[in-house]
């Protein structure tokens, strides 16, 4: 039997009432909840997008990210989140992506200096990036041996064939057994993928800009073929301690060859023996020692070119000085330790030049 309700007499206080949720109490913990997934994505999200910090006993350098044909940014932004350069690639593309510009990655060298952010690493990556070239520089006056490790240090071509394809004549309308004389030393873009033979044939054909048909015509009023103009140029290269000098040393040697004196030039007769010029040993007999090169055995010009000349060079053989101070016949040159060029017309005036300059 149920227990009747107990009615509280009146004016007596009624008791408090238990108070349930409320619809609104339940949203404002769900807003609370939101709140908090959200600023804490937002946090984790902001921190990926920062600078990564520095290895613990290393100072971060800055980073050039190679972008190679084919790659795509994928790629590109793992490698930049294994170089530490950013802290998640996927940040990064998503970036890119809000931004427009994911499609604009192209091939090239991005430089990326160090202390950038997220967002800074993606304007440099939708800007134009460095071309994606290896710049090596051929000195003047350098023997066709002396090639391939200057291309080796700068990362192009292979030993085997860049010595095969400095070897092939062929590759030249002029040149006689190999190409020594016919590569042109002047500064090069190369593609880091370009071949041994591309490289080599860059070289030739800027070489034979030189040739022009005018050049030509006064080379060969002078008794030269473009071979003999250029073995000429490469004995004047190596001879001259200046550009100055030049067409003062192309006059004599022209004289001589004129006379049939044999030229005597120290650097051919290096080159013969396959020694540079400061390995000559004349108590040795170097200079007796007869080789295709030697010009003070033989007259004449020697065998090719002895190194690859420059425009100088080259243009001295068609603009030569032959005449002393004196308005004589130059012959003999001697280089003084004034830093002067000496020239004479006759042997026995060269002699006391040599007693008294060097």
């Amino acid at each position: 039997m149920n227990a009747p309700a107990v009615t509280p007499p009146p004016g007596a206080p009624l008791p408090p009432r238990r108070r349930g949720w409320r619809w609104w109490h339940v949203l404002l913990l769900l807003l609370v909840l939101i709140l908090l997934v959200v600023g804490g994505a937002a946090a984790y999200i902001y921190d990926l997008t920062r600078p990564p910090a520095a290895v613990s006993g290393n100072e971060k350098q800055p980073y050039t990210l190679e972008v190679k044909p084919g790659d795509t940014l994928m790629g590109a932004a793992e490698r930049l989140q294994q170089a530490g350069i950013v802290r998640s690639g996927d940040v990064l593309r998503t970036i890119m992506r809000v931004r427009g510009t994911a499609g604009r990655l192209r091939e090239g060298y991005y430089d990326l200096p160090v202390g950038l952010d997220a967002f800074q690493v993606a304007e440099r990556l939708a800007d134009t990036p460095r071309p994606r070239v290896r710049t090596v520089t051929i000195p003047e006056g350098k023997r066709l041996k002396d090639l391939p490790a200057i291309f080796a240090a700068a990362g192009l071509g292979d030993a085997a064939g860049l010595k095969a394809s400095l070897n092939d004549a062929k590759l030249s309308r002029y040149a006689r057994g190999t190409l020594e004389g016919f590569l042109f030393p002047a500064t090069y873009p190369f593609r880091p993928e370009v071949s041994s033979k591309d490289i080599v044939n860059t070289l030739v054909t800027r070489m034979e800009q030189e040739f022009t048909p005018e050049r030509v015509a006064t080379a060969r009023k002078l008794g030269l073929s473009v071979a003999d103009w250029v073995t000429l140029a490469s004995m004047v290269q190596a001879e001259a301690a200046n550009t100055a000098e030049m067409p003062t040393i192309a006059g004599i040697f022209l004289n001589r060859l004129k006379e049939d004196i044999a030229l005597g030039a120290d650097p051919t007769v290096a080159y013969g023996l396959g020694k540079d010029l400061n390995q000559l040993d004349r108590s040795a007999g170097d200079f007796t020692k007869d080789t295709p090169y030697n010009t003070y055995t033989r007259r004449g010009l020697p065998a090719g070119p002895i190194n690859n000349p420059g425009e100088a060079a080259l243009l001295s053989i068609l603009s030569s000085r032959r005449t002393t101070a004196a308005g004589k016949q130059a012959l003999y040159f001697v280089h003084g330790l004034d830093g002067k060029i000496h020239v004479n017309s006759d042997y026995a005036a060269h002699l006391r030049d040599v007693a008294r300059y060097r």
